[in-house]
C-alpha cells in the first residue's frame, strides 16, 4: 500500500459515527492489541489552546530527553502533522504500512455492523506507531468534546489539561458553557491530576472544580498572577515565570496575551511531570517553549505588508484574535479575509472581530459544511460595510493584497480548513 492509497483508505471512512459512546473503539484497539496500554499520557481537552499547549509541553519533554510523541486534532497543511515524535511527522511509508495492517480489522467490525470512524481509526494508527517506537510519553489532544472522544479510552493519564472554554460545537456538545465544560471533562479519570487554564468563565469553572473533585483528583489551576510580561511584539512574548521564589524567564514565538496564558497552562502540567518523577530541567523547558511554532496561530506569512494568519472560527478564538489586533495592530488599516463552516454560530463568533476591519473579503473553506460567500458576506456588512464575496481563494488573496498597502496588514481568519489552503496560496506566491 502507497501513501496516497494509504490517506484514501482513511478518508474513505466516515467522520462521526452513527451513536457516541467509546465501545467501538475500545473493542477495535483491544483487536489490534492494546497498544495504548504500553503508553504514558498528558490528555488534553478544551475548546481553545489545546494544540498550542500541547506542543509546548511535548518541546520540553522532548529537551529533557523523553522519546515523546504527540497527537493533534485538526491538522493544518499535512495530514502526518497529525502523528509526530520528538517534532518528527511520521514517515508516509510507515503510515501507509500501518494502515494496511490494520484496515482489515475495520472490514470486520463492519461486517459485524460495528462502523469505525476515521477519526478512530487515526487514533489507532498513532497508538500503534506510539507503542512500537516506544514512546515514553504521548502527548494526546482530543478531537471533538471528551467524555465521548475516541482519545478517552485511555487509562488514567499522568495529567489532564483542560484548557480554554468556549461555544463551539454547540449542537453536539451543549449550548452553555456549564455543558460543554461537563463534555471535556469527561477526559478527567478517578484518583488523577487535573490542570486548567485560569480565565475560564465561571460557569465551566464551577464544572471543572466539581468533577476534579468528585474523581479525586489533585487539581491545580494555572495562576497567571505567576507570570509577567517582560516584552511582546508581532515576533512572539518574553515572559518571567516565578515558582517558588526562583524566576524562570521565557520567550514563545506564539502570539497574543492568551498564548502566555496557554504557556502557563502549560507549565503547571510539566510541574505536576515533575511530581510523577520526571526528570525536566528548567533549560528544557527554556529551549523547548523558544521552538515551538504553530501555523495558523498568529502566523506571520509575510512581512511587507503584513499578513496574518489565525484559525479563529469559534467565539473564544475571534476574541483572543480581537484582543491581539488591538494590541499589536491598533492605528493599522486591515484587511480581511474570512471563511467559517456553516455549522458555526457565525454571528456571535465574529461580531467581536469584524468593526476593527477596514475591508472584508468573505470566502468559503474547501469543506462540504462551508458557508457561502455570499451568505457570509450579508452576515459581515453590518459590522464592516465594504465587503466583496469571491468564490476562487487565489483570486480572494490577490484582491486583498491589491487593497494591502505597504503599512497595512493583511489578516486571513476563520476555520482551519480555509487557513491550510491559504497558507499554501501565500507561502507559495
Amino acid at each position: 500500500m502507497t501513501y496516497q492509497e494509504a490517506v484514501e483508505k482513511i478518508n474513505s471512512l466516515l467522520v462521526f459515527g452513527s451513536q457516541p459512546g467509546l465501545e467501538r473503539i475500545g473493542e477495535f484497539v483491544k483487536r489490534i492489541g492494546s497498544p495504548d496500554k504500553k503508553l504514558k499520557f498528558v490528555h488534553a481537552a478544551g475548546t481553545n489552546g489545546k494544540g498550542s499547549t500541547c506542543a509546548l509541553i511535548a518541546a520540553v519533554l522532548a529537551e529533557s530527553g523523553y522519546k515523546t510523541g504527540l497527537f493533534i486534532s485538526p491538522y493544518v497543511l499535512e495530514f502526518r502533522e497529525r502523528f509526530m515524535i520528538n517534532g518528527e511527522m511520521i514517515a508516509p511509508q510507515t503510515l501507509a504500512d500501518i494502515t494496511e495492517r490494520l484496515f482489515p480489522v475495520i472490514e470486520e467490525m463492519k461486517e459485524e455492523g460495528k462502523i469505525i470512524t476515521e477519526f478512530e481509526f487515526v487514533l489507532a494508527i498513532a497508538l500503534t506507531w506510539y507503542a512500537e517506537e516506544g514512546c515514553d510519553v504521548v502527548v494526546l489532544e482530543t478531537g471533538l468534546g471528551g467524555r465521548f472522544d475516541a482519545t478517552n479510552i485511555i487509562d488514567t493519564p499522568l495529567v489532564s489539561v483542560i484548557t480554554s472554554i468556549s461555544l463551539d460545537h454547540t449542537r453536539i456538545l451543549g449550548d452553555t458553557y456549564g455543558k460543554i465544560a461537563f463534555e471535556k471533562c469527561g477526559i478527567i479519570k478517578e484518583g488523577g491530576t487535573t490542570v486548567t487554564y485560569a480565565d475560564q468563565k465561571a460557569e465551566a469553572m464551577e464544572v471543572i472544580k466539581n468533577i476534579a473533585a468528585e474523581r479525586n483528583n489533585k487539581f491545580y489551576i494555572a495562576d497567571t498572577s505567576n507570570t509577567e510580561i517582560l516584552n511582546t511584539d508581532i515576533k512572539g512574548t518574553e515572559f518571567r515565570f516565578t515558582r517558588n521564589g526562583k524566576n524562570l524567564d521565557l520567550f514563545i514565538r506564539l502570539i497574543g496575551e492568551h498564548q502566555v496564558k496557554n504557556a502557563c497552562t502549560a507549565l503547571y502540567a510539566l510541574d505536576v511531570l515533575r511530581k510523577k518523577w520526571l526528570m525536566i530541567p528548567d533549560s528544557a523547558v527554556k529551549n523547548g517553549f523558544a521552538k515551538v511554532s504553530f501555523p495558523a496561530r498568529l502566523e506571520v506569512l509575510q512581512k511587507q505588508p503584513l499578513v496574518l494568519l489565525d484559525g479563529a472560527h469559534n467565539p473564544g478564538g475571534t476574541a483572543a484574535l480581537a484582543k491581539a489586533l488591538k494590541k499589536y495592530l491598533d492605528g493599522t488599516r486591515k484587511v480581511g479575509i474570512v471563511g467559517m463552516l456553516a455549522d458555526k454560530d457565525v454571528e456571535t463568533a465574529l461580531s467581536v472581530l469584524l468593526p476593527l476591519f477596514d475591508e472584508i473579503i468573505a470566502v468559503a473553506p474547501d469543506n462540504d459544511r462551508k458557508m457561502p460567500p455570499e451568505t457570509l458576506a450579508k452576515i459581515v456588512k453590518p459590522y464592516c460595510a465594504k465587503v466583496t464575496p469571491i468564490h476562487d481563494l487565489e483570486e480572494a488573496y490577490h484582491t486583498a493584497l491589491s487593497k494591502t498597502g505597504e503599512n497595512d496588514a493583511l489578516v486571513i481568519f476563520g476555520s482551519l480548513y480555509l487557513a491550510a489552503d491559504m497558507r499554501r496560496i501565500v507561502v507559495s506566491d
